[in-house]
């Protein structure tokens, strides 16, 4: 063995398993997700919605693809795929759907929330 190295097992992360109510899939954003996270070759991954200060109403989602939930998230199997969302954001999407629509204009991702006082008027951000 070699001085100053130890063998250590990697531990998987903490994560906790949550439900719909915190964020439900529609089966257009499923399919979405499903397309993207093939293309990028992790199809085990999972999608990560966060909520982050700015925008013009001073919160936006963000959205990211991952390989796995990192220690303290939340994960929700939702129409056939994994979503993570740590608890800080947890507090603002509850009971928030995702949504998918395939369209030129105002085509993309929607996150319908219910936690949202108001909305700017090009969809991107909220204020709680």
């Amino acid at each position: 063995m070699i001085a100053g190295t130890t063998s250590q097992a990697t531990t998987p992360p903490a994560f906790r398993k949550g439900d719909e109510r915190l964020i439900k899939v529609s089966p257009s954003a499923a399919a979405k997700v499903t397309s993207l996270l093939t293309k990028q070759g992790r199809p085990q991954g999972v999608l990560r919605v966060a909520v982050m200060g700015g925008g013009c109403s001073g919160l936006q989602y963000k959205m990211d693809l991952q390989d796995a939930p990192a220690n303290r998230d939340i994960l929700v199997e939702s129409s056939g795929i994994k979503v993570v969302v740590d608890p800080k954001s947890a507090l603002y999407v509850t009971g928030s759907e995702l949504d998918y629509v395939d369209a030129l204009t105002d085509g993309g991702f929607k996150v319908k929330n219910p936690n949202a006082a108001s909305s700017c008027s090009c969809g991107e951000s909220f204020s709680a």
